[in-house]
């Protein structure tokens, strides 16, 4: 039987998988109005480290991950999703005035920590509604696009910002308030535009972090949990990103143009991937994944102008448009229906606390020994997370069969 064209299978997809989408898609665009600017507004205007980047950042998106561990458990227990997405969008879209009003590094952290706190107790309840409302036939299609209409947000808003930068003089925190608008629209067009399915299979009430129940996450679900951790390790924050452009000699003001690369990138290859996940091996998809990050990795080790720089950036959106998707995909095909928010919860609580460790170690190899030793110490992680992968290989063929 000849594959479904992708016209056909856009037009399968529910509508609420297509508003959540756009719901992501304008967050986005008010986050990464902030984060494409914030690495450069924290080292030039503020003062501080590469390493005092590495601890906000990765603490910030570590605290978000981990937070998805609660939210996923109690949007099972409560036996509803959307709910806890509304108060952490909510609680995201609040966050941003504390930017433009930043004075110190304590603010940044302050907000950075608000911002994804919101995103942590969003995220996982999220992905189990994305999981809920879709087909099983077209599930990965469905992260997929969901994730594409996300990373259209996350290349639009640095878009923004360079236009916004360009026209008022390099005025950070004029940019910022900006930022502000979309936030507010995007928790407005959940409120209003996405429908909670009523035949959600959770039983209320019922704890399930509690032995027996994460007893029935099977071996397989955890060994794509381990290999989310190690692969996260290899995946230090793009904060990284726009300091190594800025350093090889990118102008402020096209600072954000590195997080339209690689969000571009990434917004293209993220719905074609989760369609070639629907029908091809896990595995191989996430081993050629892991193949170009470590390309990305050499390249921006070894680039001295920013131009080049850009190519390894462009490389790190492919891998994140390859893997991406299909990790969340791995983690509903393999977790029971009334649990999918506890598992992308304990999913993202493992990496998240690798996440920590790889932004901490990241600017801390910066700082120590130059730019270069940060990316090929990502390429390292990528060596052992494909070590990993290769040596689980038993437990991902008995999931495919």
């Amino acid at each position: 039987m000849a594959m479904t064209a992708p016209a056909s299978t856009l037009r399968q997809i529910p509508s609420g998988i297509w508003m959540l989408g756009f719901v992501s898609l304008l967050m986005d665009v008010s986050s990464e109005i902030i984060h494409s600017l914030l690495p450069v507004f924290m080292v030039t205007t503020l003062g501080a480290s590469a390493l005092a980047v590495g601890l906000v950042e990765g603490g910030a998106e570590a605290t978000a991950l981990i937070v998805k561990v609660f939210s996923g458990a109690l949007s099972d227990y409560l036996g509803k999703r959307k709910g806890l997405a509304v108060f952490g969008y909510a609680l995201a879209a609040l966050s941003k005035p504390f930017f433009a009003l930043a004075s110190g590094v304590g603010t940044v952290l302050a907000a950075r920590l608000t911002d994804r706190i919101g995103k942590g107790i969003r995220g996982a309840p999220r992905d189990a509604l994305v999981a809920d409302i879709a087909p099983p036939h077209l599930r990965g299609a469905a992260f997929g696009l969901r994730q594409s209409l996300d990373t259209v947000g996350a290349f639009l808003g640095p878009l923004i910002a360079i236009g916004l930068m360009y026209l008022w003089a390099n005025d950070i925190r004029a940019v910022f308030w900006v930022a502000v608008i979309p936030g507010i629209l995007s928790v407005a067009l959940l409120v209003f535009g996405v429908q909670e399915p009523g035949g959600h299979q959770s039983v209320k009430g019922v704890n399930p972090l509690q032995r027996e129940n994460l007893a029935r996450l099977s071996p397989a679900y955890w060994v794509v949990v381990a290999v989310g951790g190690v692969f996260t390790l290899a995946r230090f924050s793009e904060a990284f990103l726009v300091l190594r452009a800025q350093q090889v000699g990118l102008p402020l003001f096209l600072a954000p143009v590195v997080l339209v690369a690689m969000n571009l990138v990434y917004s293209l290859a993220a719905y074609p991937f989760g369609r070639l996940a629907d029908a091809y091996s896990h595995t191989k998809l996430l081993l050629w994944g892991l193949v170009v990050l470590i390309a990305a990795d050499v390249v921006l080790a070894v680039g001295s102008h920013w131009a080049v720089t850009l190519c390894g950036v462009a490389l790190w959106g492919l891998h994140m448009g390859m893997t991406q998707g299909l990790l969340a995909t791995m983690v509903a095909d393999t977790a029971p229906a009334d649990l999918r928010g506890t598992a992308f919860g304990v999913f993202n609580l493992a990496s998240g606390l690798a996440l920590l460790v790889a932004s901490a170690l990241a600017g801390w190899l910066w700082d120590s020994f130059g730019a270069a030793f940060t990316f090929y110490g990502g390429a390292v992680f990528c060596g052992a997370t494909i070590a990993l992968v290769w040596s689980t290989r038993p437990y991902a063929r008995q999931h495919s069969e």
